[in-house]
């Protein structure tokens, strides 16, 4: 009786055991930004889909940690010979988190939302070339095009295509509702926003139970943060601030690359900014080795035009325009502004702009530009800058993935208006051939550059710092997100 008391003990003790030192499932991340609503669908800041995209929603397609592109909804589709019809065939047992059923209507509500008339998708043009979308089946969804459109499949994996239901899309900003492995539970305002697993996912299932997204703007609160245990994990770190953590054993730093294009961005149409000379002497004036060493720790890489130098279409322009004030000054005199000109930076909160305006503001003085630098919250420069186009200058990270057609769109804050860029971009999207579209991409940069549409400043960094414990978080950021699908904790 005694020994097997003794047995009995030991097993208890060895179960207790195991469940202490059994892995964590939850995790706090800590982001910079706090979204404006929680609608993918309805919103251009990127801090949305950082929280949202592969967790929540989901769409046909979705891209992956490399840039890829994999099956997400849809679990496979036929491509027609002239390249005009897509055939998609959709998981079935799929649920949105009210329990309601995703089946062929939900992707057309989707796809007709996104392209109409009074879409709020901040994305429309991804959705310009499709002409009808039908439901063929439940599990079938035929979407015909207007003309073939080489990026098709890569344009239904952003966040702005995921798949939302008729019944709850009025009310994602707020309480949003997906497919994905996460659920969202809740939203601290200018704190937090906590996603917990959802129990009747379709796909693997997740091995994190809950993830809050912690919101801090403050860069030296980051540090903190993590020595405290407070928060386990910034996906996207400030670079100034990780010769603090490099060296401790408990945390992983890692640097990777980004869509990240970060530029000065100029209003072309307003005077004297609408001068080819002027916007050429900005571009002399930036040094960009001096703002990528002030605003990203050193860690940035040059550009000279839109495009990631990660891209196999990547076209090295950054010596069209190398560091020359003087020559800055003499393009400033051809424009008639010898004596120089005041005019406004507006700059939202991430330190890459309001450590590189302090630069920049600088560098342009010693030409002759005096800038009044002009601090936003996120939401006051998606109003005033990228809706009512109300500004000078001011500095961004497009971190949208192969976005160089945003300068053909007529609507856009940039205010730039080529129709030689726009018969190229007209042409790239016609164009499957991969070879053919990289001859495209490099004459649309190179007209770009010529143009000094804006000043291309660098391509922005990934740096993550987390547990070294953590495994599954993206290294690099092919896409605006913070995909927890493979994220867990090791012993």
């Amino acid at each position: 009786m005694k020994l097997w008391k003794t047995i009995l003990a030991a097993a208890v003790l060895a179960l207790a055991g195991s469940q202490a030192f059994a892995a964590r499932t939850d995790l706090v991340i800590g982001i910079p930004l706090e979204p404006p609503h929680l609608d993918p669908t309805a919103g251009a800041a990127a801090a949305i889909d950082e929280v949202l995209y592969a967790n929540v929603f989901e769409g046909l397609t979705r891209i992956g940690p490399n840039g890829e592109v994999l099956p997400d909804l849809a679990e496979s589709w036929a491509i027609s010979d002239d390249g005009k019809v897509y055939t998609f065939k959709l998981h079935t047992g799929v649920k949105f988190h009210d329990g309601s059923d995703f089946d062929a209507g939900d992707v057309k509500f989707s796809l007709d939302r996104a392209r109409a008339n009074n879409s709020v998708n901040a994305q429309k043009a991804l959705f310009a070339a499709i002409d009808t979308v039908e439901v063929v089946d439940p599990t079938t969804v035929k979407v015909t095009l207007k003309n073939p459109q080489g990026s098709f499949i890569y344009n239904l994996g952003w966040g702005d295509a995921v798949i939302v239901a008729p019944e709850s899309a009025d009310t994602n900003k707020e309480k949003p509702i997906g497919t994905g492995p996460f659920k969202f539970q809740s939203w601290a305002k200018g704190s937090s926003i906590t996603l917990v697993k959802s129990d009747n996912y379709w796909g693997a299932p997740v091995s994190l139970d809950k993830a809050e997204f912690r919101i801090v703007p403050d860069a030296a609160a980051a540090v903190p943060a993590l020595l405290s245990g407070d928060i386990q994990a910034f996906p996207f770190f400030d670079p100034d601030s990780v010769a603090q953590v490099k060296d401790d054993p408990r945390f992983k730093v890692v640097i990777g690359s980004t869509e990240g294009e970060t530029i000065l961005a100029i209003n072309n149409k307003k005077p004297p900014f609408d001068k080819l000379e002027v916007r050429q002497a900005i571009a002399f004036a930036l040094d960009r080795k001096a703002i990528i060493d002030g605003a990203s720790a050193g860690l940035g890489v040059p550009i000279g035009s839109h495009m990631s130098p990660a891209s196999k279409a990547y076209v090295d322009l950054t010596g069209l325009y190398p560091h020359n004030v003087d020559k800055a000054k003499e393009l400033l005199k051809q424009a008639g502004l010898e004596n120089g000109f005041k005019a406004m930076l507006k700059l939202p909160p991430p330190s890459y702009a309001r450590l590189g305006g302090e630069i920049i503001a600088s560098q342009l003085r010693d030409v002759g530009i005096d800038l009044e630098i002009i601090p936003v919250e996120w939401a006051q420069w998606l109003d005033q800058v990228f809706t009512k186009k109300d500004y000078d200058l001011t500095i961004v990270s497009h971190t949208e993935p192969n976005d160089i057609d945003i300068y053909s769109r007529k609507d856009y804050y940039f205010n730039y208006d080529n129709p030689a860029f726009d018969k190229i971009i007209a042409e790239l999207n016609l164009t499957s051939d991969d070879a053919k579209r990289n001859t495209l991409l490099g004459e649309a940069q190179k007209i770009l550059a010529d143009d000094a549409v804006v000043g291309f400043l660098y391509e922005l960094p990934k740096v993550g710092v987390w547990d070294a414990k953590l495994q599954g978080l993206w290294e690099n950021a092919p896409i605006q997100a913070n995909d927890l699908t493979k994220v867990k904790w090791t012993d």
